[in-house]
């Protein structure tokens, strides 16, 4: 305090110490618009005082973090209001380093959950103060409540004017989602649902009624043997068991049995539903509910039929900080907080798991709170998976999902308090290079986290080749425990240390791959309005069209394998459908293999008669005339 070594007792300064410090209370508004105070955050104390800026810390801890200047609480208060509704949008004048990274903390932490979302922006902008007519450069944003593609400009060239006014600009115009960096990303909503994902994921079992859930003691109780459970009883899985751990829990499932023989072949389970779910079902609203009552609010009968025959599917939660895909026993009910994909495949499996999806699922799905959603609709349905064909590289990807899978359930039956978030979590800090608590190095060593981190960085690399996409890929490979973070800014580090790098090269390298796919996804929606479909699972998807479908697959070969070359890969002898709609969409489908010779499509229906040959022929000219060939 006093600049010298050994304090000067006649020396004083005003410290101040606030105690219980709150946050200032602004007036209430529809709109706010300002233009706050610019001090950096290296010049706070010295402009307003240490005891000042340690309570401004303590009001807004968890908010802005300490290292934001001083003009972010002005921009995170606002923020806030707008996310209660307790404005309708803001303006704002701040410094231009809003889009730096110590300041984007504050404007990442008000737009993570969905409710503020940039409707304008102008970053990097010339300004003269009017008071000293100092020159500066600063930002303008404007937010609202509604996630919506706002409006970016620019600044392209600058010109001089008076003094007083200070420049002139060019600014160019860009619209779409503005990210937290005051830049226009990639807009993950302008994408299409894929026919070849179609009846694939669905969400699990909506039970409406406690009393169908039954814990190991309780089966016991019904007199039900844990070993030989009726055809009524079936294992039951939620969101916790694949998280955190498999609680060993069972749900009564009546779907098929009418109410007679559910009550004299299984008396006990009919009363326990009688009494535990019949008295809140009778007073439901939907008419089919107080009806059904003895049966799930939704019989999913969709999923059902996806499963069936199927020895294990693939499941994921709903709501979760981190999104594992896991193979479920075929006999497993799943709760409505999980996502299941109708698939036994670990070819599946293993791209589901993959950085490209993983990254995909982030930004295409929302938030709860602060944790990301995964729906069918808004992540699974557009996601544009690899077109591979069978062999060696969808081998690889195949084998490496099974090896996932089993490192993962067998270090959990090794550790029976061991979960799955548990070790992403650890697993997250190895990537980002965050120091590991002695709880974490626990988890670490029970859970072998560097090995699957391993597998995770060989499933990248497998998943990327597929895609075509090498170049996004550095070298595959461990770094060392002592440093994981001296690899994760490397470009010859696995991608995913890449992108946890969090820095300006991992969000470039986060929107191209984010660019790519919904290309990608552009492609693939064009390629089935010419009629290919790339089924993920065609025998059940589209069982008519199999002998189409080989037709598809060999196309998808013959593309990869020799792109100049013609693809005359098609089924023999299919069967002429019988109306005009139908005979349009079987043409549709083998265009991609036959191309429009009408001679050649006729012949893939056995035969090359002048009226067949002359009915297809219009349909191409009627294709053409739409803009459909």
């Amino acid at each position: 305090m006093t600049g010298k070594e050994v304090p000067n007792e006649t020396a004083r300064t005003t410290l101040f110490d606030y105690t219980n410090p709150k946050r200032a209370e602004w007036p209430e508004a529809d709109y706010v618009v300002g233009n706050p105070p610019f001090i950096g955050n290296k010049r706070m104390r010295e402009g307003l005082g240490d005891g000042y800026v340690e309570a401004l810390h303590s009001a807004w801890k968890g908010l802005v973090p300490a290292s934001s200047d001083f003009v972010m609480y002005w921009w995170r208060e606002a923020a806030e209001r707008v996310a209660k509704r307790r404005i309708l949008r803001f303006g704002l004048i701040t410094t231009n380093l809003i889009g730096m990274k110590y300041n984007r903390r504050a404007v990442e932490g008000a737009m993570k959950k969905g409710k503020v979302a940039f409707a304008f922006a102008i970053p990097d902008h010339p300004w003269v103060d009017a008071a000293d007519g100092a020159a500066v450069r600063i930002t303008m944003t404007v937010a609202g409540g509604a996630k919506a593609p706002g409006k970016l400009f620019q600044v392209v060239d600058e010109f001089p004017a008076s003094e007083a006014e200070g420049s002139q600009v060019e600014l160019e115009q860009f619209e779409g989602l503005i990210a937290p960096n005051i830049s226009v990303g990639v807009d993950v909503t302008n994408v299409s649902s894929l026919q070849s994902n179609d009846q694939m994921s669905f969400q699990g079992m909506i039970l409406i009624g406690d009393g169908f859930r039954l814990s190991e003691n309780e089966v016991k109780s019904t007199g039900i043997s844990l070993e030989n459970f009726p055809e009524i009883v079936r294992r039951h899985m939620s969101g916790k068991d694949i998280t955190n751990r498999d609680r060993g829990n069972s749900v009564i499932d009546c779907f098929g049995l009418d109410k007679g023989l559910l009550e004299s072949r299984y008396p006990e389970i009919f009363q326990r539903l009688l009494t535990t779910v019949y008295p809140s079902r009778k007073q439901n609203k939907e008419r089919s509910r107080r009806e059904n009552w003895r049966l799930f609010g939704r019989t999913n009968e969709t999923l059902r039929a996806a499963v069936t025959g199927l020895s294990r599917f693939i499941a994921t939660v709903e709501t979760s900080k981190h999104k594992p895909f896991v193979f479920l026993d075929g006999g497993v009910c799943p709760d409505h907080k999980l996502y299941v994909i109708a698939s036994n495949d670990a070819w599946i499996l293993g791209v589901l798991s993959a950085a490209p999806h993983q990254l995909w699922a982030l930004r295409a799905g929302g938030t709860l709170e602060d944790r990301p959603t995964w729906t069918s609709t808004t992540t699974f349905r557009p996601f544009p998976f690899p077109a591979v064909h069978e062999g060696p590289l969808k081998q690889r990807i195949r084998e490496l999902g099974e090896k996932l899978d089993a490192h993962r359930k067998a270090r959990q039956a090794a550790h029976p308090d061991l979960t799955l978030t548990g070790m992403y979590n650890v697993l997250e800090k190895l990537r980002t290079g965050e120091t590991l608590t002695d709880k974490d190095k626990k988890i670490h060593d029970e859970g072998l986290v560097t090995i699957l981190k391993q597998i995770h960085d060989e499933l990248d690399a497998a998943v990327l080749e597929a895609y075509g996409w090498q170049d996004l890929q550095g070298n595959v490979g461990v770094p060392p425990a002592s440093a994981p973070s001296q690899s994760s800014g490397r470009r010859d580090a696995p991608l995913a240390d890449r992108l946890a790098a969090k820095d300006e090269a991992a969000e470039e390298l986060e929107q191209e791959l984010l660019k790519r796919l919904v290309a990608l996804n552009h492609e693939r929606a064009e390629e089935e309005k010419r009629g290919l479909v790339r089924w993920l699972r065609p025998e059940y998807q589209a069982p008519e069209e199999s002998g189409v479908a080989k037709a598809e697959q060999k196309q998808i070969e013959l593309e990869a394998e020799a792109a100049s070359e013609k693809a005359v890969a098609v089924p023999q002898k299919l069967k002429w459908p019988g109306t005009l709609s139908d005979q349009v969409a079987a043409i549709q489908r083998l265009l991609p293999a036959t191309g429009p010779d009408p001679s050649e499509l006729a012949a893939c229906f056995g035969t090359r008669t002048k009226a067949r040959i002359r009915t297809i022929t219009e349909i191409l000219d009627t294709l053409t005339a739409l803009g459909k060939l």
